[in-house]
């Protein structure tokens, strides 16, 4: 079941940084829809029970409100496979369209910062091997100026207001 929008300019394929990934199948233009995120709107209570069996499968829009599969038959048709980068090539428009911030050349693989959208408590290692690389990913790091000036508008809209008041 097909939850997600993934452009035709856009596949899944193996991945370095995380098992699966997004990656051009030809140029992607700067600007460009590259995914949009689908599935059903939920709590931060609902996250906690759909995580036990669903795993990582979200992306939040809201302080309490994330989208995303609520089973595993919904899984793999919400997943944009859009892995976390410390150099990303894609950002956030609005709440759940993700577009290119830079031209992308064919068999790049499309990444974010998780930077862009997260306002929770974890950390995790980080995997992107980027020449800027954090090493450590934490869910607040959109609190950082660093990014902030960095990333601009490609925030999720409900952490720019944070940060733009």
């Amino acid at each position: 079941m097909k939850l997600s929008y993934i452009s035709p300019a856009a596949e899944h394929r193996g991945s370095d940084i995380e098992g699966k990934g997004l990656f051009a199948r030809k140029h992607i233009k700067q600007g460009s829809i590259v995914a949009v995120k689908g599935g059903h709107v939920f709590d931060n209570a609902t996250l906690k029970e759909l995580s036990k069996t669903l795993g990582p499968a979200e992306i939040q829009i809201a302080d309490d409100l994330f989208i995303g599969p609520v089973s595993q038959e919904e899984r793999d048709g919400a997943m944009l496979y859009l892995n976390h980068s410390c150099n990303p090539n894609v950002g956030v428009d609005g709440q759940i369209i993700f577009v290119a911030i830079k031209d992308i050349a064919p068999e790049e693989e499309l990444t974010f910062d998780y930077a862009m959208t997260d306002d929770e408590e974890y950390q995790m290692e980080c995997n992107c091997n980027a020449p800027n690389c954090r090493k450590v990913i934490t869910g607040r790091d959109w609190q950082k100026p660093e990014l902030q000036s960095r990333y601009g508008k490609y925030f999720s809209s409900y952490l720019l207001k944070k940060f733009l008041q």
